[in-house]
Formats: C-alpha cells, sequence, structure tokens
C-alpha cells in the first residue's frame, strides 16, 4: 500500500482527489468473522465431546456448528439484542392481557434451537452421551446468542421434576409432559391442548430474600376442589421468561415453602390471575423477558408434599447450573475465537499481532483458559447422565457449584481480555463483543450467586464423605502427570481435612475447581497446554491475571490448536 500522502499527491496530479480505498487485505481489516463452522473449527470441543462419550452426535453437532456459526444467525442475535422485548400490559380496548412481544429475530432463534432439541434431547433420546452431546450443541449456541438460552435451560430443567412428580398427577403425563418433549416452537397464548409445544420457567425469588427463598412470603391455599390445586397470592421479584407456558414456582403452603406448576393460559382459555408489573431493565441478556409479577389468587398445581418446594425444585435447580457453567464456557470460547481471529489478521508494527511475543502470551493464556474449561464442562456433563453411577452423581455434587462459582467467575475477565485484542473494534456495538461482555456476568449471578455455590461447596465436602471420596478418585487419575499439579492436590486434600470455616469457602471452590482442570488438562491436552495451566493457575488457588504465562511455554503450538 502506498504511503497516504503519496496518494494524495497522485490523486491531485490527475484530477478531483478520491478516497482511498480501504477495503479488503489493504484496509489492515480482519475478513469477517461470521461464515464458519464452530464445531469444525474447535478442536477442544470435538475431543471432548469424543472423549466424554457422545462421538455417535458428531454428524448432528457439526451440522449445529455450521448453523450456528453462520452469517444468519450471528445477524438474528445482533437484532434480537438490539430490539428487545416489550411489555403489552393492555389491548386497545382495554382489557388486560400481558403479554410480551419480541422481535421477529428471537421468534426464528427459538425456533431452531428448539428443532435442534437443546430443551429436551437428553430426555427424548436417553442414550449414554446425551447429556454430553446437548452439552456441545448448547455451547455453540452460547457462543454466538444467550437470552433465548434462558426459556430453553428452564424447559430442560423441569422436564425431570415433572416426571417425578407425573405418577402422583397423571395429567402431567397426560399433557404437559408430551408438549414439553415436542420440538416444534410454538410461541402462542392459548391453551396446552391447543398448542403443539410448552416451554416451562421458574419463579423463586423475591423482593425481601433473594437467595434466601425460605423468608419467601407469596401464600398458597388449597382450592375448594381439590386436586391438588391451589389459590397464589404475592409476588415474584425475578419471574424468568413470563411468555412460557407455565412456571415453577415457590409459595408459602400451610405446611411450609412448597413448589407448584403455575400455567399462563388456564384450561378453559381465560389468562392465569398473573399480572406482568414490568421487565426488567438489564445489564445484558436483553433479548431475553425477565420480569416482575404478582399473584392475585392464580391458579397452581402442587407438585409433592407441602414443606417440600426446595427439595422438589432443587433438581431442576441443579441442571439449570449446569446450563450457567456451559453458557460461560461458550461465552469464552465465543469472546477468545474473535480475539484469535482478529490477531491472526491484523498487523501493528510491522507484523502481525499474532506473531508479537506479548500479544502470542496473552492469546495463548486465553486459548488455555478457554480449552480448561471446554475439558471441565464437558465432563461435568458426564456425570448428569442418565447411567451415572453413585461416584459419578457424588462428584457432581461438589463439581457443580465449584465450577459454576468458577468458571461464571472467569467469564467476564476472558471477554474482557479477548474484547483488548480487537481495540476499538471490540467495543463498539457492531461487534459482538460488548454483548458478550455484557452477558458475561449473569451466570455468576444466576441460579446461586459465587457465594451461594462456595458454601454448597463447603457443606457438600464437609458432611458428604462419598463426594470428598469421588473428587480424590477423579484427581487420582491424573497422579504423577504433572509434579505442580501433584502439589496443588496435596494442598487441597489438606484444606479438605481442615475446618478453615466460611471465610475460606472461595478458596476451597477455587481449589476443585483448578484441580479439576488440571487433571482433565494434564490427562487428556497436549503437554504445552497441561504445562501451561498447572504452571500458571495452581499455585496460588487460581488465581492470577491473564496473559502471564511463564516463560518457556509454547504459545505458539498453544496459539495454533485454538484458531481455525
Amino acid at each position: 500500500m502506498k504511503p497516504l500522502e503519496t496518494q494524495t499527491a497522485n490523486s491531485a496530479s490527475s484530477g478531483p482527489m478520491s478516497a482511498p480505498d480501504l477495503r479488503g487485505a489493504d484496509a489492515n481489516q480482519p475478513p469477517a468473522f461470521e461464515g464458519r463452522n464452530l464445531y469444525l473449527t474447535d478442536r477442544a470441543l470435538r475431543a471432548a465431546v469424543e472423549r466424554e462419550g457422545a462421538a455417535w452426535a458428531q454428524a448432528r453437532l457439526e451440522a449445529w456448528g455450521a448453523v450456528m456459526g453462520s452469517a444468519e444467525t450471528y445477524a438474528l442475535a445482533a437484532r434480537a439484542n438490539r430490539h428487545g422485548p416489550e411489555l403489552r400490559t393492555h389491548d386497545r380496548f382495554g382489557n388486560r392481557i400481558d403479554e410480551v412481544v419480541f422481535d421477529p429475530a428471537w421468534h426464528m432463534l427459538m425456533a431452531t434451537a428448539m428443532r435442534e432439541g437443546e430443551h429436551c434431547s437428553p430426555w427424548t433420546e436417553p442414550r449414554a452421551g446425551a447429556q454430553v452431546a446437548r452439552a456441545a450443541s448448547y455451547f455453540m449456541h452460547a457462543e454466538v446468542e444467550n437470552g433465548t438460552q434462558c426459556p430453553l435451560t428452564m424447559t430442560y430443567a423441569a422436564l425431570p421434576v415433572l416426571r417425578r412428580h407425573q405418577t402422583a398427577l397423571p395429567w402431567l403425563a397426560q399433557s404437559w409432559v408430551p408438549k414439553v418433549l415436542a420440538q416444534h416452537y410454538d410461541p402462542r397464548s392459548l391453551p396446552l391442548e391447543d398448542k403443539t409445544s410448552a416451554l416451562i420457567g421458574m419463579g423463586m425469588t423475591e423482593r425481601q430474600g433473594g437467595s434466601d427463598v425460605r423468608a419467601n412470603t407469596t401464600r398458597a391455599i388449597a382450592a375448594a376442589g381439590g386436586q391438588g390445586e391451589y389459590r397464589l397470592t404475592g409476588h415474584k421479584w425475578f419471574f424468568s421468561a413470563p411468555m412460557c407456558d407455565a412456571h415453577l414456582v415457590l409459595a408459602q403452603a400451610p405446611g411450609g415453602l412448597s413448589c407448584f406448576l403455575l400455567p399462563r393460559i388456564l384450561p378453559d382459555g381465560s389468562r392465569n390471575a398473573v399480572r406482568i408489573n414490568r421487565l426488567k431493565d438489564k445489564l445484558g441478556n436483553r433479548s431475553n423477558a425477565s420480569s416482575e409479577v404478582e399473584f392475585d389468587g392464580a391458579c397452581a398445581w402442587l407438585l409433592g408434599d407441602e414443606g417440600r418446594g426446595v427439595q422438589v425444585i432443587i433438581e431442576m435447580v441443579q441442571h439449570t447450573r449446569l446450563d450457567c457453567i456451559i453458557g460461560s464456557s461458550g461465552l469464552m470460547r465465543g469472546a477468545v475465537a474473535q480475539a484469535l481471529h482478529h490477531a491472526a489478521h491484523r498487523s501493528a508494527f510491522g507484523k502481525r499481532l499474532a506473531e508479537q511475543p506479548l500479544m502470542q502470551n496473552v492469546l495463548a493464556d486465553l486459548a488455555v483458559e478457554t480449552e480448561a474449561a471446554i475439558a471441565l464442562t464437558l465432563r461435568l456433563a458426564r456425570t448428569f447422565e442418565a447411567d451415572a453411577g453413585e461416584d459419578e452423581r457424588a462428584l457432581a455434587r461438589v463439581a457443580t457449584p465449584a465450577l459454576k462459582y468458577w468458571l461464571c467467575k472467569r467469564a467476564p475477565a476472558v471477554v474482557a481480555e479477548a474484547m483488548e485484542v480487537l481495540g476499538g473494534n471490540g467495543y463498539v456495538e457492531e461487534s459482538p463483543l460488548p454483548r458478550l461482555y455484557r452477558e458475561a456476568p449473569l451466570n455468576s449471578i444466576w441460579e446461586g450467586s459465587g457465594n451461594v455455590m462456595c458454601l454448597d461447596v463447603l457443606r457438600a465436602t464437609r458432611r458428604e464423605p462419598a463426594v470428598v471420596d469421588a473428587l480424590q478418585a477423579e484427581l487420582a487419575l491424573a497422579r504423577g502427570g504433572n509434579a505442580l499439579l501433584d502439589a496443588h492436590i496435596a494442598s487441597l486434600t489438606a484444606a479438605l481435612a481442615g475446618d478453615s470455616g466460611e471465610s475460606g469457602a472461595r478458596r476451597l471452590a477455587g481449589g476443585v475447581a483448578v484441580a479439576l482442570a488440571g487433571a482433565l488438562m494434564v490427562r487428556h491436552a497436549p503437554p504445552a497446554l497441561a504445562d501451561a495451566y498447572c504452571a500458571s493457575r495452581l499455585d496460588r488457588f487460581g488465581s492470577g491475571a491473564l496473559g502471564t504465562l511463564p516463560p518457556g511455554v509454547g504459545c505458539a503450538e498453544i496459539i495454533a490448536r485454538a484458531s481455525a
């Protein structure tokens, strides 16, 4: 490219001045990122899918990777977030309707994801590896758009609860479960029997309690007709995805805090007494509707026994926490892939960004973090399989809160660092990076904040010897593979045997998470990545900034593995 002053002089001598051509490679701008297969360009994801038992799903995941990585899907994601949902409380005649109106892009994304079965595939195809395959699908979705994942997650997580109680309530098996398992998206506000499918939401928290759901004040009184029907009066401060066909909610019945199925439209076609006061004006997740609602004698049906609400809904919560972990890992990969793409094509100071030593350290560190997140996420998904043994289920009880704490906390830092690689191009709204950055803190807050997760880790390891045994058995598989990892596991073992109290719960949870990551990396990742992870994450139980890999780490090899 000629210097700008030479171009200007030449233009002036030959006629009217024309603007320099800033298109293509001469502009030193990378080509469009969109139009790639998110599965085929992710070595770590493909390896983890095969390793964790879902090799049979490779063709399906490859097809889904092409859909998610297409320019059309990225455009729909941008539009759905730029044109968010709107609440319409009344129609033009003054009738109360409480409808949430979405941009057509939202509906197109939802229809695509439901055809893929993100909300139901492990339940419709309960074979070995089904949870892993579904996690990989959800992971790729998270790289592109996150608001549509909320109702899909809650529906997926509600199914085990509905099935568990369908014997006591046969109409669940006859009506709700088949509609929830259906893969045709139907957003219409109709009675269940007139719909082709159904989505399930969740309403637990209230103004006065937040995570302390036992402080809930919403009241439930048994209806005169019996048969498990109740009337709910009260409110919910965060009522997720109010357009869903039903919600699982917690309310205080005479026997204590209880769980209920609350439909949006009643069988006679009338609207349930659920008033949407407003939609939340959120930092991120802007394509999705989150609401504040009031119940005025709303009809609902008891699931389980009175006073057992937490025990009933915790199965749903556990699955939603898994999706928080998958979603955060997908956010990290989505941002890092953008950074790697940019650095491979952008030049500064005479060299490609990806060829400059300090930038190589940053990119390699981002790649290490992301590969570890992928390994952790799909390994955790395997503990949720239908055929998982007791040792796997015990491991899930400590790994789920530990990874939700750790990976959801890592996501904002990773996305921010990736955004910085792009510089100003990553900060403007035409780039997906700002949207990913606004999204990144959500999974750490939703379904139990960091402190709640760490206290869960503390309780599980203090009260359940089987949990500690399962964790140590998993870590023992990597023994002798890396001296730093061996030392970290020894320190963690001492911490598990000690009594640091609640104030040390974050350190303990972080120690569990990086130990599991280090063990998986040592066992399965290329040596350059495994050594880099152990050298940079284990010395301080996982604390430390990105871009501080120690000397001697094979940055170029790490970057090459993570890049397309």
